[in-house]
């Protein structure tokens, strides 16, 4: 009797597949990844790479292990009005939470806190896959992208970790409704409107939607500290 189904070795063979792409993305990030690369590290044909995955972005799902696919998500996200974009990407981030698929999606923003391999993963996931997805429906200038993208995804991380992880409430239970009025506002100054770096280093420079100016970058090095001006005898 002829057996049916998969070859014993085909889901080695996938777990290789994903092994060499989580270590090729984590590494390397989305746009420096390759499949012709990954498929050489996997010691499989970059034409099997496809068979079981298909495109680049679908391998890094698959990798990533995300839930959900963005390809569903951001038109509903981009559809309609600009001034309204915030709002929807609010409700559509409780809409995904609060649904059966929240579940794994919590598993995974707990996961990348504890591993530093899946927190650059679950990082490019976000910034190349959702966020750039949605500046470019704005025809977002590069430079800003690279300003908006962090602000855009603290909301996003810091909403996600407060109701549904830490569970801190009132915003643990509020309606979904109170939570896209008091979010949606900041989240679309973020993707749209004025940026400043405010007073950071005394710079009086500003980042405006539209103009495509890169923010103020302080000349403070890191662990440097601040200069105070004093007289020092001769």
């Amino acid at each position: 009797m002829a057996r049916t189904g998969r070859r014993p070795g085909n889901q080695d063979t996938k777990q290789a597949i994903l092994a060499a792409a989580r270590e090729a993305f984590g590494e390397r990030g989305y746009d420096g990844a390759s499949i012709r690369a990954i498929a050489t590290s996997a010691g499989v044909d970059p034409a099997l790479v496809h068979h079981y995955f298909g495109a680049k972005d679908q391998l890094f799902l698959a990798a990533v292990e995300f839930p959900l696919d963005p390809n569903k998500i951001i038109p509903t996200i981009i559809a309609g009005n600009r001034d309204h974009l915030g709002e929807r990407l609010v409700r559509t981030i409780l809409q995904v939470w609060d649904s059966p698929t929240g579940i794994t999606a919590a598993a995974l923003v707990r996961s990348a806190v504890q591993h530093e391999w899946m927190a650059r993963l679950l990082r490019e996931f976000l910034l190349t896959q959702i966020f750039r997805r949605v500046s470019i429906s704005l025809d977002m200038d590069p430079q800003e992208a690279t300003v908006r993208g962090p602000l855009v995804l603290s909301q996003v991380i810091g909403l996600i970790a407060t109701r549904y992880i830490l569970r801190i409430e009132p915003l643990a239970s509020a309606p979904p409704d109170l939570v896209v009025a008091l979010i949606g506002p900041t989240m679309q100054r973020y993707l749209t409107g004025p940026l400043s770096p405010g007073a950071a280093a005394g710079h009086s420079d500003h980042v405006t939607a539209g103009k495509g100016q890169p923010p103020s970058v302080p000349p403070r090095q890191h662990g440097q500290q601040p200069q105070h001006h004093r007289d020092h005898p001769d």
